[in-house]
């Protein structure tokens, strides 16, 4: 909600004379809070309704949290605008830690990603990392409760809702490299509509924009899912990208990296690029070995 009020908040500005109307939605993504999303659906469990809804005529656009939003839109849809990046690093929120490196061996860590637990993992892998699911105040009550030591949520929805003194200490992204588009709002509209992608234009923030294409082109190669421990984040230092990527098993211990740097006019030839180099790295194994682990928890 926040940010369908940011969106509705700047459109207003740019078109004082408009009217423009939210039109609240609960998705399934919110409704199943006992599952991991890995288990349940992945990502498009948080856009459909939505989708539903623009087809139906109810709605012009939605707004999302781009990490959320599916590698491959369905037919008839496209993203018209990346807003401005907000910090897009991963956060370490505890009433009684400082750091993850502060935690002592056994303590739990709450996570709602594959891709933080197998970084943790590799890093501390005497840590005990329990799932960890909900709504930001969902979560931070479970934290208050003395459910876990400590949780990591991304820096950029606490901010963006007035929460930043929860953050302990920030995970550079060295340590914890982030999500495709994590940290980017996205907005999305039915394909064919020339004259509302006109007024949406002024919206889109160019470095982001194509910063989160070399990222989701790398997520695509990999097939996009939220049963892959993957990281991909991509900087911008005038004309040149600098892009960074991670596939791994959710126990850490097997982890891929490569990091490389060109056009920042041709994201997606760097996210190919890339995708090619962690292949390079027998990444094609790490993630068979990824869905024979979310085949058996199908299973189970």
């Amino acid at each position: 909600m926040w940010q369908a009020e940011t969106v509705r908040d700047r459109l207003l500005e740019l078109y004082p004379h408009s009217s423009v109307e939210i039109l609240g939605m609960t998705t399934r993504g919110d409704q199943i809070l006992d599952r991991t999303l890995s288990k349940v659906g992945g990502k498009g469990l948080f856009v459909k309704e939505l989708e539903v809804a623009m087809q139906n005529g109810e709605a012009d656009l939605a707004v999302h949290s781009l990490k959320d939003v599916p590698m491959e839109l369905p037919t008839g849809f496209e993203l018209a605008a990346v807003l401005e990046r907000e910090d897009p690093r991963d956060a370490f929120v505890s009433n009684d830690f400082a750091s993850l490196d502060a935690l002592p061996d056994g303590a739990i860590v709450g996570t709602s990603s594959l891709r933080r637990q197998a970084l943790i993992a590799a890093r501390f892998p005497k840590l005990i990392i329990h799932p960890l699911r909900g709504n930001l105040d969902t979560r931070l009550s479970k934290l208050d409760r003395g459910e876990y030591a400590a949780i990591i949520l991304a820096a950029a929805g606490l901010k963006r809702l007035g929460m930043a003194e929860r953050i302990r200490s920030f995970i550079a992204p060295e340590q914890s490299l982030p999500a495709p588009g994590q940290g980017a709002m996205a907005i999305e509209i039915t394909s064919g509509r020339p004259e509302l992608q006109a007024l949406l234009d002024p919206l889109n923030h160019t470095d982001s924009e194509r910063a989160v294409r070399a990222e989701r082109t790398l997520s695509r190669n990999f097939g996009g899912s939220c049963q892959i421990p993957l990281a991909a984040f991509a900087t911008i230092d005038k004309d040149v990208m600098h892009l960074r990527a991670m596939v791994a098993t959710p126990d850490g211990k097997r982890i891929a990296q490569a990091s490389i740097h060109g056009p920042a006019n041709n994201p997606e030839a760097l996210g190919h690029e890339i995708a090619d180099a962690l292949l390079a790295q027998d990444a094609k194994s790490i993630l068979a070995a990824c869905e024979t682990e979310a085949s058996g928890d199908s299973a189970a």
